[in-house]
């Protein structure tokens, strides 16, 4: 049942990462454009740097750093009167307080909390992508476009927000739609982080448990990730056909290839 259960795992993953690395994503971009140096110096730090770190070394060490840094954060404001270091060698030491999820939390806590930094780091790295892809986007708007609501008297918040931002997802698509396949594919990466998702209990349950007593058969790990293959490839499948009518409806009227070939096939 767990195993069955992990799937659903993978999927909220999906549902919930998606849309926080998209929102990661549109202030990057938007931090990459500012008129403020600071503000685009971090978008632009943001992007290359997070782009520029592979995904495997990146998942194993930002996580341990992110959760320490809330454990220190907790450490400071529960136990002001420690005195002790808190690096010590290679050990990072807090008080009892500020340990997250404290030690006395049920298991569901713990793995909840495993979770949450798991879906906030899928964000940050593929949020840095999307940045890089959405700023890519607000440029391929035509110029023209922005200059006619400047016309209109419409100031630069409202130009962007109303003008720019609905018309760059027809030329971001693309891309997002290749960064939803990465994460798609990126989700085994959960085993990495502690998380007890598809790839660890095809392990698990498709290997046999000792050489003298075999549960809950002999080794059929084989058998296990085919079955994960073809999980995937029919999610990336089903992706594919939505992300396609997805794109032919963000076309039309616009003047793109997809929006004149559509004028076309109308005439």
């Amino acid at each position: 049942m767990l195993f069955y259960a992990s799937f659903v795992t993978v999927m909220v993953l999906l549902v919930i990462t998606a849309p926080i690395a998209l929102l990661f994503g549109l202030g990057g971009a938007i931090a990459s454009r500012s008129r403020i140096l600071p503000i685009r110096w971090f978008g632009n730090i943001y992007t290359s740097v997070v782009r520029g770190v592979p995904d495997i070394v990146f998942f194993l060490f930002f996580v341990i750093a992110l959760d320490q840094a809330f454990e220190w954060i907790r450490h400071q404001v529960k136990c002001p009167d420690w005195t002790e270091p808190i690096r010590q060698g290679s050990d990072f030491v807090v008080c009892a307080q500020a340990k997250l999820p404290l030690s006395s939390s049920p298991q569901w806590i713990h793995e909840t909390y495993g979770f949450f930094l798991a879906v906030l780091t899928f964000a940050i790295v593929f949020g840095a992508f999307a940045a890089n892809v959405l700023f890519g986007a607000m440029r391929a708007v035509p110029r023209a476009q922005m200059e006619t609501a400047e016309a209109y008297g419409m100031n630069q918040r409202q130009a962007f927000w109303r003008i720019l931002v609905p018309q760059m997802w027809v030329y971001a698509l693309p891309g997002l739609s290749n960064l939803w396949m990465i994460l798609i594919k990126a989700t085994p990466l959960l085993f990495l982080l502690g998380v007890e998702d598809i790839v660890y209990w095809a392990r698990e349950l498709g290997g046999s448990k000792s050489g003298v007593f075999e549960y809950p058969h002999p080794d059929w790990r084989l058998w296990y990730f085919i079955g994960l293959l073809f999980f995937y490839l029919g999610l990336t499948r089903i992706s594919e056909v939505i992300l396609a009518r997805l794109t032919t409806r963000l076309s039309h009227g616009q003047a793109t290839v997809g929006g004149e070939a559509q004028r076309k096939a109308a005439a």
